[in-house]
């Protein structure tokens, strides 16, 4: 048995090093993180019990270089690396550097991390295992075999990622996708399988040791993906045959043996009618490392992974394979995205993050309130389980949770998660790759009671003036919203586009049948035809949260008379998000055409254009290369051109 690991630096940032912290404390094991300047206030280097700073002037770049993360390891005494996932945790260059520094690398051996970390050769290996793969030879492709899959084989997280549908798209669609493997993997190669749209995305965790013991522990579903991105993920999968299950488990095994592979892991795979006896399951890729969805594994069979993993480093046997699953569990990511702002990444500060707590709920989350979400990292900043007996307790479970759920600061995709969980073909357990694309309108389409967001703006409105009453200190015994003309009651202004009018004595005039019970600065209970709504309220500079029936709720006050040093010029091109400028690729007073790029912008690993809307020349340019730029910033100015008489 190797040696007793007393210290671990967790090579990685967010939620994933706060897990496996979390374990490392259960274990008596001294924590250590790594961060860069960008997350020197994080929750996760503040649990840690020492931090070292990576040195760098990319925030972005910075967990990648593997020198610096083994020289932090050294210099501040930890024995082990883990590396949780994305990032360094399938470079198998960076185990290298890890075991030649003498430490121990709680991981699988780099060979196989290298063997798996190419699709081709991961494809080639199980098919000499004897499991199913898919593949197509572009070169002899006929009309029968498309629509097809240009995939990278480098990488993951849908870059390289192209559906054709046509043979006389292939040759385009193949170029694409290495163009953008190069750019992102630093790999041009490209391969070509089958595209199954309805097919199911389910995959087998496996955990192996050095004495050659494996343990199958069940399968997750995540047929739920967003451009190839999961979104949601349970555990077992459900309304899978019996034989496709034990033929989904011995590919698993088959796919271990094939590669001597050691410690945690995960097989994925593409399953048709999965349904039925005669489902059919394949090969997609092997993941080297812990999965993001690992917790609803952990839930049904009652284990901890991150301490199966560190005892696996240490040499140790596995027992007996662990019975199970018992229950079902269910999670979903929550991403600082806006679904109806074609998913852009959103940042800012996390003023309220608040997740219930009980029996069977799980957060893993990188963010608690009062953090920062950035421009340079992954857009999810947390994970919500729920396990129950069954899929129904679990699933109840979540949504509640959900439901119950603030975050005020930034927007995220809490609303379009619970339209998932909601939609009738999900609780019925008919998903497929294709699911969220098909329900996507419905998934996002605006669901909030025009009547009762109308409430929620007054419950805001009446916070906002008993706060103004309870801090005066002129004329202090003058009810708030006094008004010397009855007959005229104050209004109030929010974004989204909300006005409501209350009076003296708190007395709302909007809706009929509603009338206030209670109006305090931080809560306000209104009665809506003999049902009382509570509403928790927070006012600050410039905002107020709202937390009531319809969940968190942001308002923006709109002041009742506009600065003119406000008032940006027309043709103004204003950042989306705080970013960094990447490129400007116009000049002050050249002439544009619609659509023709005027800045291009990076937050979260995501490249957003910003375009002319219009043709026209540019006026005024601020933006520059290199340069950071907060939301709501003017990049450009561009003065339109009057058309020509030749246009339609």
């Amino acid at each position: 048995m190797s040696p007793q690991i007393r210290s671990v630096l967790v090579a990685n940032r967010g939620e994933i090093a706060r897990r496996v912290f979390r374990t490392c404390r259960e274990l008596g094991i001294r924590t250590v993180a790594v961060h860069s300047d960008a997350d020197a206030g994080a929750p996760f280097v503040a649990e840690a019990d020492l931090a070292v700073r990576l040195a760098g002037d990319a925030p972005a770049d910075t967990y990648l270089r593997g020198d610096l993360v083994v020289d932090a390891a050294l210099r501040s005494g930890a024995d082990a690396v883990h590396p949780g996932y994305g990032f360094l945790s399938e470079n198998a260059a960076f185990a290298r550097q890890v075991l030649a520094a003498g430490l121990v690398w709680i991981g699988p051996d780099p060979d196989t991390i290298e063997q798996m970390g190419s699709k081709i050769r991961a494809k080639e290996l199980m098919a000499e295992a004897g499991v199913p793969i898919l593949r197509v030879d572009p070169g002899t492709a006929t009309q029968d075999d498309f629509p097809l899959l240009v995939k990278a084989s480098a990488g993951g997280g849908g870059r390289g990622m192209r559906v054709v549908a046509a043979p006389d798209q292939l040759d385009g669609e193949l170029a694409r996708a290495a163009a953008e493997a190069e750019s992102a993997f630093g790999d041009p190669t490209v391969f070509v399988e089958p595209y199954l749209p309805t097919a199911r995305h389910i995959e087998v965790q496996v955990l192996a040791d050095r004495h050659g013991t494996c343990w199958v522990l069940g399968d997750r579903d995540c047929s739920i993906q967003r451009r190839h991105q999961k979104v949601v993920e349970e555990a077992p999968a459900p309304d899978v045959s019996d034989a496709v299950r034990a033929a989904l488990h011995d590919a698993a095994r088959a796919a271990v043996r094939a590669v001597d592979y050691v410690g945690a892991g995960t097989v994925e795979l593409l399953v048709s009618d999965a349904h039925l006896d005669s489902g059919r399951a394949w090969f997609l890729e092997m993941n080297t490392r812990l999965q993001v969805e690992h917790p609803v594994t952990e839930a049904v069979f009652g284990l901890d992974l991150v301490a199966q993993q560190i005892a696996i480093a240490e040499g140790a046997a596995l027992g007996d394979e662990p019975a199970g699953p018992h229950g079902h569990a269910i999670e979903v990511r929550l991403y600082a995205e806006d679904p109806a702002d074609d998913w852009q990444p959103q940042t800012g500060a996390v003023r309220t993050f608040e997740v219930p707590t009980g029996p069977g709920l799980r957060v893993d989350s990188g963010i608690e309130s009062g953090s920062v979400v950035g421009i340079h990292y992954d857009a999810m900043i947390a994970k919500i389980v729920a396990h129950g007996a069954d899929r129904r307790t679990a699933l109840r479970r979540l949504v509640d949770a959900l439901r119950r759920t603030r975050i005020h600061g930034v927007r995220t995709n809490l609303d379009f998660l619970q339209a998932i969980l909601s939609d009738e073909e999900f609780t019925a357990a008919r998903v497929h790759t294709a699911l969220l694309d098909q329900r996507l309108e419905a998934w996002t389409r605006p669901h909030l009671d025009a009547a009762a967001l109308q409430r929620t703006a007054i419950a805001a409105a009446l916070a906002e003036a008993s706060a103004a009453a309870a801090g005066a200190r002129v004329l202090a015994r003058i009810p708030a919203a006094y008004r010397n003309v009855p007959s005229q009651p104050r209004t109030r202004s929010y974004e989204p586009d909300l006005t409501v009018h209350y009076g003296a004595g708190l007395v709302q005039h909007d809706l009929e049948g509603v009338s206030v019970v209670e109006a305090t600065p931080g809560r306000v209970v209104l009665d809506v035809d003999g049902v009382r709504e509570t509403y928790d309220v927070r006012v600050g500079e410039g905002w107020v949260d709202v937390d009531g029936p319809l969940g968190p709720v942001d308002l923006v006050p709109l002041p009742r008379f506009v600065d003119p040093a406000d008032v940006v010029a027309a043709g103004s091109l204003l950042a989306p998000m705080p970013a960094a400028v990447v490129a400007v690729p116009v000049q002050d007073g050249q002439q544009v055409a619609r659509g023709d790029v005027i800045v291009v912008l990076e937050a979260m690993k995501m490249q957003h254009t910003i375009a002319a809307p219009t043709d026209g020349v540019v006026t005024q340019l601020s933006a520059t290369p290199g340069s950071q730029v907060e939301s709501g910033a003017v990049l450009a100015v561009i003065e339109a051109t009057e058309p020509t008489g030749d246009q339609p």
